[in-house]
């Protein structure tokens, strides 16, 4: 296992990370200049603020729903929290733009025993399948905005940029596994040519994991990832519940999901992008820049901190586990080679 994720590293990741969000609340306790940001918090609904908690870790235990059921339902639930939640832990401490959380997951499940291509299969569908809802909401929620269904200010051209490249995006992705379909797949050994042709197989069959998935009424995997969204934006929208007036909600939710595009910046827990994104989308749909802050604060200490706390802990479980136990994800070894079966079975057809 890389150092990078070790429980020893981890829990000093997680102290490095409280420090930026001490050192904002100092400040904001003593630079002058914010009394209409320091009169926001004063005025703060404790209520509201315990909800933001509540809904993130209903978002968490979401995406570990959807996780158990893309990789393999037949995995205990003990294992399958202990996982999913140190994943999201290592996004939050690692600044690796996502990509950390999926390491993690692949040596853990290696570790279980499932195997390679079936790991990297479901990565792929896993990730495509909680980006799904995001990109759903840009392409669906931009044109009705901008026709003016729904009430609020609308930045027209950002509106319309935005919901093109979510349509664009989404038709790349479904079109890939017809592209990368025609790969011969017995060329992928030898070289960087074959590792990059074997790379985009297993993307090319991830992505239509996750149409079978959809076809086939997978119903944890899909409300896992629609809930792991959709209880953060509710987390997002209480925030701003909690300092005053809430945006119109189809504004909100626009400027939510383009802001979080801030995260794609590797920095730990998207500290800085994701935080500059939230509030300068927020101010742009029409929020006052005090409430902006306050509320984008607010939400991302928890979205921050629940998953780093808990998942934390569940990584020490989680090493527990696969020393303990002998090959806890050995049940869905035999899922690895059915893509791989029915392109030899339309081949032979």
């Amino acid at each position: 296992m890389p150092d990078e994720l070790s429980a020893r590293h981890l829990l000093r990741r997680l102290i490095l990370l409280a420090i930026p969000l001490l050192l904002v609340a100092a400040l904001i306790l003593s630079l002058p200049g914010l009394g209409t940001l320091r009169a926001r918090f004063s005025q703060a609904d404790a209520w509201l603020l315990l909800s933001i908690l509540l809904l993130k870790l209903c978002s968490c235990l979401s995406n570990v729903v959807a996780f158990r059921d893309v990789f393999c339902p037949g995995m205990s639930w003990r294992f399958s929290y202990r996982l999913g939640m140190a994943e999201q832990a290592v996004n939050v401490l690692i600044p690796t733009g996502g990509a950390g959380g999926l390491a993690l997951g692949a040596w853990a499940l290696r570790q279980g025993g499932m195997s390679t291509e079936h790991i990297g299969r479901r990565s792929v569908a896993f990730f495509v399948l909680t980006s799904i809802p995001n990109f759903a909401a840009a392409a669906i929620l931009g044109p009705v905005l901008l026709i003016g269904v729904f009430p609020g200010h609308v930045p027209v051209a950002l509106t319309a940029a935005m919901s093109v490249l979510a349509l664009i995006s989404a038709a790349i992705a479904a079109a890939l596994p017809l592209l990368l379909g025609r790969l011969d797949r017995a060329r992928t050994t030898g070289g960087l040519l074959g590792k990059l042709r074997l790379g985009a197989i297993i993307v090319g069959d991830g992505i239509a994991d996750t149409g079978r998935l959809l076809r086939t009424g997978r119903w944890q995997a899909i409300l896992g990832a629609v809930g792991y969204l959709a209880f953060d934006i509710a987390a997002a929208v209480v925030a701003f519940a909690a300092f005053g007036p809430v945006l119109p909600l189809g504004a909100l939710i626009f400027a939510y999901v383009i802001g979080q595009l801030g995260g794609l910046i590797p920095l730990p827990g998207g500290v800085g992008g994701t935080d500059g994104g939230l509030i300068g989308a927020y101010v742009l749909y029409g929020a006052s820049v005090s409430q902006a802050v306050a509320a984008t604060l607010a939400y991302r200490a928890f979205q921050l901190g629940v998953p780093a706390i808990l998942g934390t802990i569940a990584f020490i479980g989680l090493r527990r586990s696969l020393n303990s136990s002998n090959a806890p994800a050995t049940i869905c070894a035999e899922l690895a080679g059915e893509p791989a079966q029915r392109s030899s079975e339309r081949s032979a057809a």
